[in-house]
């Protein structure tokens, strides 16, 4: 398989209307995708979703008629959450998903991710061979006239009712929120009917923030990239909890009863603890990537249990869970998958898990979802004029000499690491450690280095 140009760290994005993230190519990405899913002879179907953004008016028909031109049916579910989509996939036996969403990006980029029959996201493998497909061209791959697909949408909702009884579901059974006042920021995405809809029913006092989307407004001053507004609503509503999602609900971030934000990394701490208590958890260890904080590793190391390390993107983490047998991952910025449910990050789900514990702990959130205290740690993003000149920049010895004396510099103390971006032209520099101003400074001059040489 050749290396992957289109695909990022999680499945194809850009800015709308603009190379790659085109009408024509998601026509031909429908294509590729449609042929490699195409497997025995049986009628094959794919689901179609979406979040707000505008883009999405024009991305979605497109991967419609791509998908049709290889004799594929299509079903069209509308806004809803990326692992509704995962869900769905296996749920309506689809033998292939999609879902048209940039996650936390505003509402200028678009992107499409693709999920298996198995509602699991693509090995890099697969997607390699669909770039191969897209660049060999489509002539070959078009079905005859009489073997074109058909395309429905399900208008009444049907793809978000299911998608909110089976969230509901890994609620535990004799427990309810009757009591619980919830702030809950949508972001004025994809989850802008469906959170909501489910704190209620489940018995909750909700206040609903970010669920007025525009088309423009995703992500904007609201969501998880930007949990203040949330905070200042618990403070406002004097709530017991706060749940921000990002655009596609396939992450969250928490604040407690006063304020203070709960990220990721705590998010797991908290639910590898309540179900390592309750035996629920499997393989005693917690599946994270590289950018989790030290501090979690030692808290999990204190109580027994392990933290295994993936690349970045959830799924990665999500193919760790399979391949040893864990439950539990994900990621500090959010996405944590529960795999006794879900084959990816889901905001909601996870968001039910810490409910769940304070119903039955009987203690504000403040006490019991903050179990360590991270160490210092900064990211600085190194700007490139474009993604490919990144490889040559890395393997520069300037670069790799001064990355060498800022490991020196942490020693045993912390971690150093330098990646590129799987989906913009960035070089992220990321150290951490007990020393604060020593994890700013090798930040710093490493970030000077690669600064210079990519000049």
């Amino acid at each position: 398989m050749g290396k992957r140009r289109l695909f990022g760290t999680d499945g194809v994005r850009g800015t709308a209307n603009t190379d790659p993230m085109t009408a024509d190519l998601a026509l031909k990405l429908g294509m590729a995708a449609g042929h490699t899913f195409t497997r025995g002879e049986h009628r094959h179907t794919v689901v179609i979703g979406k979040d707000t953004r505008l883009s999405g008016y024009m991305l979605e028909p497109a991967l419609t008629a791509g998908f049709i031109a290889v004799g594929m049916d299509v079903v069209l579910v509308g806004p809803v959450p990326t692992p509704g989509i995962a869900m769905l996939t296996r749920s309506l036996r689809c033998d292939l998903g999609v879902m048209l969403s940039a996650s936390h990006n505003t509402f200028e980029d678009n992107g499409i991710k693709l999920f298996g029959p198995d509602g699991f996201k693509l090995s890099d493998d697969i997607e390699s061979e669909i770039e191969d497909l897209i660049s060999n061209g489509m002539e070959d791959l078009r079905a005859p006239p009489d073997k074109l697909g058909r395309a429905r949408r399900l208008d009444d909702g049907t793809g978000a009712v299911r998608y909110i009884e089976f969230v509901k579901n890994t609620f535990p059974r004799n427990l309810r929120l009757d009591g619980l006042k919830i702030v809950v920021d949508c972001a004025n995405g994809a989850a802008y009917r469906v959170a909501p809809t489910v704190l209620w029913e489940l018995g909750a006092e909700v206040i609903p923030i970010g669920v007025n989307p525009d088309g423009f407004n995703i992500n904007k001053d609201s969501g998880s990239l930007h949990p203040e507004h949330m905070a200042e609503q618990v403070g406002t509503h004097q709530a017991d909890i706060g749940i921000a999602l990002d655009g596609d609900a396939d992450r969250l971030v928490v604040c407690d009863e006063t304020g203070r934000i709960i990220d990721g990394d705590q998010i797991m701490a908290a639910i590898a603890t309540q179900w390592h208590e309750s035996g629920q958890l499997q393989g005693n260890a917690v599946v994270a990537t590289v950018m989790s904080n030290l501090g979690l590793e030692r808290y999990l190391s204190s109580i027994g249990l392990c933290l295994e390390r993936t690349k970045v993107g959830d799924r990665y983490v999500s193919e760790r869970m399979e391949e040893g047998g864990f439950n539990l991952g994900g990621e500090q910025s959010g996405h944590v998958i529960l795999g006794h449910h879900a084959t990816t990050g889901d905001g909601i789900m996870a968001g039910l898990q810490l409910l769940a514990i304070l119903v039955e702990k009987q203690k504000p959130a403040s006490e019991i979802l903050r179990l360590f205290e991270a160490v210092p740690q900064v990211l600085q993003n190194v700007r490139l004029a474009d993604k490919s000149i990144a490889d040559r920049v890395l393997e520069a010895s300037l670069v790799k000499d001064a990355i060498s004396a800022a490991e020196g510099r942490l020693n045993n103390s912390g971690r150093l690491l330098i990646r590129k971006s799987g989906t913009e032209p960035l070089i992220r520099v990321m150290a951490e450690g007990d020393d604060a101003d020593e994890v700013n400074a090798v930040v710093r001059d490493v970030a000077s280095v690669i600064e210079a040489t990519a000049a």
